[in-house]
């Protein structure tokens, strides 16, 4: 997508703005994802490890 339009009086694509915002959204949302997905992957291995520690001194623990 460029910011030409051929209908437009001065050829400025109306769209263009809407255009811009949304992809930096997007990029956001997916900086913001990825962070937090990686968030997810450290508790889910520290849950783990807590969880073998509980097992190896006979404690219990509700299951996941």
């Amino acid at each position: 997508m460029n910011d030409y339009c051929a209908f437009s009086k001065n050829h400025k694509c109306l769209k263009w703005i809407d255009y811009q915002i949304t992809r930096h959204e997007l990029k956001e949302a997916d900086e913001l994802c990825h962070g937090n997905w990686i968030e997810i992957q450290k508790l889910y291995d520290y849950i783990e490890v807590l969880a073998n520690l509980l097992k190896e001194n006979g404690i219990d623990y509700p299951e996941i």
